[in-house]
Parts: C-alpha cells; sequence; structure tokens
C-alpha cells in the first residue's frame, strides 16, 4: 500500500509527510500498574487499556500510518495467574466482536500473527472473525500480535526453510535474508519503522526481533491506559528527528534540508 500523492492536511504540520513512519509498533507496558495505583483488579487495568487502543488507531488513520502491530499478549504471558489470563482472553473476544463493524466502516484491515493453535477456540474464532470480515478492504492495517513471541517466530521460519531443504525446494546455500523473512508470519508487511514502549521499560521483550532490527526506538514513562493522541504525536516528533543511517554514514544534503527539532 502506498501513500495517496495528494495527502489531506495532517494533524502534525510541523512533521513533513514524508518524515511520518508508515508502520508504528508499540509494546503496551503498565496496565497492570495502572490498575494497581487505583486499588482496581489488574483485569480493569487491561479494560481500560483497550480503550488507549481505539485512540492511537482513530489519531493513526489521518496521519498516513499505514500499519500499526501491537503486542497484545506474548507467549511468555500464560504464566500470569489463571484469572488475569481469563479476563485477557475474554477482553479479546469482546473487542473483537464490538469492534468488527467499525473497523470495516472505517476502512482498517486486521491482520493476526502468533501461534493460532495456542489459543483457546472461542478467542481464535473471533480473531480469525474480524480477519475474515475486514479482509477487503484497503486502508490502513492493523496487526494483532497475540500469543506472540519473536524468537519462535524466527524458530518457526528455519523450520519451514529446513522443510523446504529436505525436500529439494531450496538449496542450503541460497538461504539468504530474504528467504528466512518470507517465512515470518506477515512477510508481506514491512519492518517497523518506530517501535515504541510505554511504562518506561527498556528492552524489546521478544517482540518482533527479526523486523525491528533497524526500527527507531521511542520508550515512554506513560502508562498504555493513559497512552493518548498527544503521548503518539510526541513519539512521531521524536522519530521525525531521527536519521536513519541504516550502517551507512548521514547524507549530508539531507542533513542540511532537515528542519530543527
Amino acid at each position: 500500500m502506498h501513500r495517496s500523492r495528494e495527502p489531506l492536511p495532517s494533524p502534525l504540520p510541523d512533521v513533513p509527510w514524508e518524515r511520518i513512519p508508515r508502520h508504528i509498533a508499540i509494546i503496551m507496558d503498565g496496565n497492570g500498574r495502572w490498575a494497581q495505583a487505583r486499588g482496581l483488579p489488574r483485569s480493569e487495568g487491561h479494560r481500560a487499556g483497550a480503550k488507549s487502543v481505539r485512540a492511537v488507531i482513530t489519531a493513526c488513520k489521518p496521519l498516513g500510518v499505514r500499519f500499526m502491530t501491537l503486542y497484545s499478549f506474548s507467549a511468555e504471558n500464560w504464566t500470569r495467574p489463571k484469572e488475569e489470563i481469563d479476563a485477557l482472553m475474554e477482553l479479546c473476544v469482546l473487542y473483537c466482536r464490538a469492534e468488527r463493524d467499525s473497523l470495516v466502516a472505517e476502512g482498517i484491515r486486521v491482520r493476526w500473527i502468533g501461534d493460532r493453535e495456542g489459543l483457546p477456540s472461542p478467542v481464535r474464532d473471533a480473531l480469525e472473525d474480524v480477519e475474515q470480515a475486514t479482509a477487503h478492504v484497503t486502508g490502513p492495517t492493523l496487526v494483532l500480535a497475540i500469543n506472540y513471541a519473536g524468537r519462535s517466530e524466527i524458530v518457526r521460519a528455519a523450520r519451514l526453510l529446513a522443510q523446504d531443504v529436505e525436500s529439494g525446494l531450496v538449496c542450503s546455500s541460497e538461504i539468504d535474508e530474504r528467504m528466512v523473512a518470507s517465512r515470518l508470519f506477515a512477510p508481506d508487511i514491512p519492518d517497523p519503522d518506530l517501535l515504541v514502549r510505554t511504562a518506561g521499560e527498556m528492552r524489546v521483550s521478544n517482540f518482533l526481533l527479526w523486523q525491528i532490527s533497524y526500527a527507531e526506538i521511542h520508550v515512554t514513562r506513560t502508562l498504555w491506559p493513559d497512552f493518548a493522541e498527544s503521548d503518539l504525536h510526541t513519539a512521531i516528533r521524536d522519530y521525525a528527528c531521527r536519521q536513519r543511517k541504516f550502517g551507512g554514514l548521514p547524507d549530508p544534503l539531507a542533513s542540511s534540508r532537515r528542519e530543527p527539532c
């Protein structure tokens, strides 16, 4: 998908259109701390966090962001208390059902990455339903990482390649980055330009390990349920001020054309 040649006026007029990240990935952290600070069960923090998901989706669309990947439930989260896991699974089903028609109407496509077999069938059915319902739309794509782990995704890709080698479809000497990337969960989606982590944690937590190799990282101390449009704008402004060198040297001409941050 490409940006329109004649974009609508941006809600961020101080950021050049070409400096808006095409793909933003977010590690949504702090739901539990948000709830505990208010004397509420952790499940209430997750419910409040779901409202921030809607706020961010709404804020991303007019900016021209084409892809947003949310770390919703990691494979490691199964070690949490059963009551919290049950609440998260129920919330996922409710969110898919409540938002499906709105997502279709707004032209937002939903994709799901992660281990599908490891989820309860009602959750899997709800996710597949919203995927199918939005499969025809051509607007921005919301990617939900649920029962997801970055290392497991890479191992899965390696196993698929090994099977192709055993079958004679691929020669081991021909394996390159492109072949590995093509066997990830969503190979057609471009790598994230910007990775946002909330709640002040300074780690990537096994999220999109292959894909974020050259992503710019923005960490905010804001807890996810408090993350609002203004926080997203702050992250994008931070990204727009970065020089993305991809291992090379800065382009002096590009540097001279940059607006001061």
